[in-house]
């Protein structure tokens, strides 16, 4: 078995809240079965800043269940099952940047990220990390802090592309627009 089949595998057991449409929990499943069945869930997606404003950007692993080896410009992932949005922010944000003591995300907007293969709600934040950031290995291929300016110019061509993670990017496009 091969490092990513191994790290699918204990990604695609992790159980999950399943919702209505209401966004209230109506079951739970394995986040595999989520996935294949197209069952709405809950997410996180933070916006990372550093002290200067430059946003973190990065490129998931090869590893990843789903968007594997495309550029992201938000920090976030699945709502465990039993867990709020505030608790998983933090983690979510903690673990992909590796560090501890980040102070919890502030919540900007939430909205229904739907597309033929995937239903989620995701609760958008924004937090700004002054801490020395370690990214996962197994979450974070490459990364960098990027002024807006320089971000846009990259997601024009990642986007063309099609190496851009689309619920981060509409995510980055309505924290912009507002």
């Amino acid at each position: 078995m091969t490092e990513r089949q191994r790290m699918q595998g204990r990604a695609a057991d992790e159980l999950l809240d399943i919702v209505d449409e209401q966004d209230r929990v109506v079951g739970q499943r394995p986040r595999g079965e989520v996935y294949a069945q197209r069952l709405r869930h809950r997410s996180t997606s933070i916006r990372v800043r550093d002290a200067a404003g430059r946003i973190f950007v990065h490129r998931r692993t090869p590893t990843k269940l789903i968007f594997p080896g495309m550029y992201d410009v938000v920090v976030g992932g699945v709502v465990g099952a039993g867990e709020d949005y505030d608790t998983a922010a933090l983690r979510e944000a903690e673990e992909e940047l590796g560090v501890s003591g980040l102070p919890q995300p502030e919540r900007r907007l939430k909205f229904l990220f739907e597309t033929p293969e995937f239903s989620w709600f995701l609760q958008v934040y924004e937090v700004v990390c002054t801490l020395p950031v370690r990214p996962q290995p197994e979450e974070v291929e490459w990364w960098d802090f990027l002024p807006e300016e320089a971000l846009e110019r990259r997601l024009t061509g990642w986007e063309a592309r099609g190496e851009v993670v689309p619920d981060g990017l509409e995510c980055h496009r309505r924290l912009t627009a507002r």
